[in-house]
């Protein structure tokens, strides 16, 4: 099997994790408080990722401290908005609206970074913003605070992947990673304490979903994501990234029977297809079907 066959496999395993992550969440939320379920879950993260990454600590340095501690503040605001979403908005609409970070990164890259998104963006925006209403707009035409807050998630974590970007040249991307998610866990904890009464979870329900969403949908996402990146494209990521929303819909239905509704998967389309068109290099793709052809 080929090395970027291997490594597309292992994002398409993190898309699942993630996709499961959303109703995990939602199930998770009914035994323990917000602050305190994101708390214990990037604190055991990061006890696991650090016990696996352990020799890449050994070079941890201030600046990858000070790094770690932007971009942990900036995905912790991620997780108090994408947790709060998903607790009052429903599975499949969590899912699909998380994933507009794909849209938010050249919008705030064109705002911030003076790059000019493609034409094919540009429609990908157009097409997500008849998308969302679709998907949360009720017959009086107000959407949801859980919505909102989803919103908010994903323009936050494209907030955090630009910043990503630009720091991880400087230091070592493992530790970084590692320092940052102890960092979530640390934040989250502090919270918990000022704003709820923090607690282990007291059935075996409530551990296994705690130790899922850390162990699978965090570290072992994180784990995964960090090494099958180097052997695949940038494209074929961001595709695959994009199956979340269908996966965290499918977990829905079946484990909930929860749908959507005409519109809504009307709007949840829309949606994904924007996201399709944003990521996907029509002209590479073209390119190679007509060398195919000539040879």
């Amino acid at each position: 099997m080929k090395l970027q066959l291997k490594a597309d496999l292992g994002l398409l395993l993190v898309t699942f994790f993630w996709g499961a992550s959303i109703l995990l969440t939602k199930v998770g939320l009914e035994g323990i408080e917000e602050y305190n379920l994101i708390a214990l879950r990037f604190i055991i993260a990061f006890l696991l990722s650090g016990l696996i990454f352990y020799k890449h600590l050994f070079k941890i340095d201030f600046k990858t401290v000070k790094y770690a501690f932007i971009l942990a503040s900036v995905l912790f605001i991620v997780y108090i908005f994408a947790t709060f979403g998903t607790k009052y908005t429903s599975v499949s609409n969590a899912g699909f609206l998380l994933c507009l970070t794909v849209i938010f990164i050249p919008i705030l890259s064109a705002i911030f970074l003076k790059h000019i998104p493609e034409k094919k963006v540009i429609v990908g925006i157009f097409l997500t913003i008849i998308g969302i209403g679709l998907l949360t707009l009720t017959s009086e035409f107000k959407i949801g605070n859980g919505d909102i807050f989803c919103i908010l998630s994903a323009l936050f974590y494209a907030i955090h992947v630009i910043i990503t970007g630009s720091v991880t040249k400087h230091v070592n991307s493992i530790a970084l990673g590692v320092i940052q998610l102890g960092f979530v866990g640390l934040f989250s904890l502090i919270f918990s304490f000022i704003i709820e009464t923090p607690k282990l979870p007291s059935t075996t329900n409530s551990w296994l979903i705690i130790l899922a969403l850390s162990i699978f949908c965090t570290a072992v996402a994180f784990i995964v994501q960090v090494i099958a990146q180097q052997y695949t494209t940038p494209t074929h990521t961001g595709l695959i990234f994009s199956l979340e929303p269908v996966f965290s819909a499918g977990f829905a239905f079946v484990f909930t029977g929860e749908t959507l509704t005409g519109k809504g998967y009307l709007g949840a389309t829309l949606i994904l297809v924007s996201v399709l068109i944003a990521e996907v290099d029509f002209k590479g793709l073209l390119r190679v079907g007509v060398r195919r052809n000539v040879e």
